[in-house]
């Protein structure tokens, strides 16, 4: 007698074979991740002055289970955050696995971080990267478990028949490449492939009824761009482009929903974005305007430093611009079944561990036989990281594409961890300003030990990447990946490249672009051939997955939970002026307000580290809604139509006094061309602590308003 496993996945097979739609079982979920919103500096910029003061657009995890046959899944999961940490991946787990025993694993569940510059840091549990957040925050690792995990908790429950589909169309004037300098180094005939130094190509995977074709499920974007519209000058929590182009997404599949509510679920997720800049613009210097000098990215004396924005006049700006065409390319793919293909196949994966400063390879010399046997450094991060890049350029007088050291900087490095003769000779031509691999107090700097992992559904396989592949690196893999699993005697597959996957371990770029120690090529941490081991490594698990064949997990990451050293310190207490109360309105909105107007209100507050809000919100804005002229206005209700999570809205927190423990916060609402006329208020939520201990509610509502 077949057991119920058996039994569909032969209904699967035989659906295949016969050509008939292959029907998954599917299940999309999405929760609030929000970290804290103040007083944490971002991850991304590496600017310790960029603390969190509120909220622009609030973090959400997004995920998706895919089910071949009983108990045979896949799970997707993409998070508005800078990147993913092992230990977060792990815990994600160790709350699946106690509410479901083994059915989610490390090597089926991938989740990948979306790279938004603008989210709380604290998270990685690797010195270097948690250093500009004063160590490990706690909130902020708590926030993405609990997010991430609920978002797979209410994908699972989701579940229902489904049929998958890809699709692909370009994305124009959303992406330049900010060093294309190194990319000008790979091999001529290699470029001459590509029309563009810079993958313009989005690739949706969509979910739809199995029951009713008309309904689509949720659907996720590959698209090659970094979230850093937002600049390091902004303190407010944002999603960035790309979490606003799934807000967008979603808003247009889940007619009159809230924001991060509503069944569809659509996401745009992180791939080899490593050189790809959504600042279309020139970049230019800070002072004069004038162009920087193209291979350093550097500016003359006097002239301030090199930057690259656009194309909006400010970041909000080209955050909505860049959002919106890349919105209305995934749209316009939705709208058109033509221009898709239907998948079908059964469900793979494979993940493996590599230590990848023992780790071997052979290169192949791009464009000849020659061949010869490569090897993986410890880490080390060159000079030029340090000069950060046009997105946002880094401190003191360092450049792009340096390749020569400095004796006093030698002295700094040699004083934290001095590299050895073999780690220089390893890493060259990079000039090692940080030993990151030499330095272990109070617990190692950067990783040694990474994850890499390949799940496949039918024709489609996706390679989830533990940092930031850059464009011409991100082919190369997905080159390599196809050639292996043909080669194991597999079909013609797809790739797509997941980046910044359950690991971060920084830039990945080609041997010919770390010669030209740009700052991608100076944060690629295991030397010039890091790439060329994970082309052989990528290739081994695609052709494990075909052979279906089971791999050794290999060394696992060291459990550094127990060192972590955190310098933030939590809320101490809340106060407010004598004769005030907590979420009294110091300032009100005027009386009546046209669309385009924005609508400003203060409140007397308590810090909003005191309760994260997940899947509520710090703010409303509500409409009156009147049951009948006769009524009272007392027994009139109201309506929410917006929350701290639109794009409409904002909000900043502020310390009024230290001493006292006073604080205010504003909210902004910029009301948009559709609102409807009629009466509204504004409310805030939000909780204060006492300093004997004890946290507490309060709302503050602000008098009726009117719009139009």
């Amino acid at each position: 007698m077949l057991t119920a496993r058996a039994g569909a996945a032969l209904l699967l097979l035989a659906a295949i074979v016969n050509g008939a739609a292959a029907v998954y079982r599917v299940g999309v979920g999405r929760a609030d991740c929000t970290g804290p919103s103040v007083e944490i500096t971002f991850m991304g910029y590496a600017q310790l002055a960029q603390r969190g003061a509120g909220i622009h657009l609030r973090q959400y995890a997004r995920s998706y289970v895919v089910e071949d046959a009983p108990g045979h899944r896949f799970v997707f999961v993409s998070v508005d955050a800078g990147m993913m940490g092992h230990a977060v991946k792990r815990e994600v787990l160790a709350v699946l696995q106690k509410k479901y025993g083994e059915l989610y694993t490390d090597a089926n569940v991938i989740v990948s971080g979306s790279h938004t510059h603008s989210t709380p840091g604290g998270f990685l549990m690797y010195l270097l990267y948690d250093l500009t957040s004063l160590g490990f925050v706690s909130e902020t690792f708590n926030a993405l478990v609990h997010g991430i995990a609920q978002s797979v908790i209410r994908a699972h429950n989701n579940m229902v028949e489904a049929r998958l589909f890809v699709a692909e169309t370009e994305v124009q004037d959303a992406n330049v490449n900010r060093s294309p300098s190194a990319y000008e180094n790979n091999p001529p005939e290699e470029r001459a492939q590509y029309r563009d130094n810079v993958d313009k190509g989005l690739v949706q995977l969509q979910f739809v009824s199995a029951n009713d074709e008309a309904t689509v499920l949720g659907v996720i974007n590959w698209f090659a761009v970094h979230p850093t519209s937002m600049n390091n000058t902004n303190r407010l929590v944002s999603s960035d482009n790309v979490g606003y182009a799934s807000v967008l997404l979603e808003q247009e599949h889940n007619p009159g929903a809230l924001v991060g509510k509503g069944e569809f679920v659509g996401v745009f997720a992180a791939s080899n974005l490593g050189d790809s800049s959504p600042n279309i613009r020139e970049p230019v210097c800070e002072k004069t305007g004038l162009p920087c000098d193209v291979l350093t990215s550097s500016c003359p004396s006097g002239a301030g430093v090199c930057f690259a924005s656009g194309p909006g006049d400010d970041m909000f700006q080209s955050t909505a611009i860049i959002a919106e065409r890349m919105y209305r390319a995934a749209s316009s793919l939705l709208a058109d079944p033509d221009r898709r293909r239907e998948i079908k196949g059964r469900i793979g994966f494979a993940l493996q561990y590599v230590d990848m400063t023992v780790a071997e390879a052979t290169h192949r010399v791009e464009g000849t036989d020659e061949e010869r046997r490569v090897r993986g450094c410890l880490p080390a991060m060159g000079y030029s990281f340090a000069a950060g890049t046009t997105d946002g350029p880094g401190a003191f007088d360092f450049q792009q594409g340096t390749i020569t050291d400095n004796v006093l900087w030698n002295v700094v490095r040699d004083f934290i961890a001095e590299p050895t003769p073999d780690d220089k000779e390893c890493q060259a031509p990079k000039p090692i300003l940080l030993a990151t691999g030499r330095a272990r107090f109070p617990y190692d700097w950067q990783p040694k030990i990474v994850p890499t992992q390949v799940v496949m559904v039918g024709d489609l396989m996706i390679a989830a990447v533990p940092g930031e592949f850059t464009t011409m690196a991100g082919r190369r893999l997905r080159s390599a990946v196809s050639r292996a699993a043909v080669a194991a005697g597999g079909p013609e597959v797809q790739v797509v490249v997941a980046g910044l996957s359950n690991m971060y371990s920084s830039y990945i770029t080609t041997p010919e672009e770390y010669e030209v120690q740009r700052y991608e090529g100076a944060s690629t941490l295991y030397g010039p051939h890091t790439l060329t081991i994970y082309l052989e490594q990528y290739g081994h698990l695609a052709a494990a997955i075909v052979r279906n064949e089971t791999l050794d997990l290999g060394p696992t990451p060291p459990y550094e939970d127990d060192k972590q050293i955190s310098l933030t310190t939590g809320v101490i207490f809340d106060s407010h002026p004598l004769g005030k109360d907590f979420g009294e309105v110091k300032v009100q909105p005027t009386g009546r307000y046209e669309r385009g107007d924005t609508v400003h209100a203060v409140f007397i507050a308590g810090n909003p580290r005191n309760n994260l809000m997940h899947d509520k919100t710090y703010f409303t804005v509500e409409q009156r809604q009147r049951q009948s002229k006769q009524q009272r206005e007392d027994n009139d209700t109201w309506k929410v139509v917006a929350t701290d999570a639109d794009w409409e809205t904002r909000f900043r927190w502020e310390r009024t006094s230290t001493i006292l423990g006073f604080s205010d916060i504003e909210f902004y609402w910029t009301i948009g061309p559709n609102v409807e006329a009629g009466t509204y208020r504004i409310q805030h939520f939000g909780y204060y602590r006492y300093i004997l201990g004890g946290i507490y509610q309060y709302i503050g509502t602000t008098n009726p308003f009117t719009v139009g």
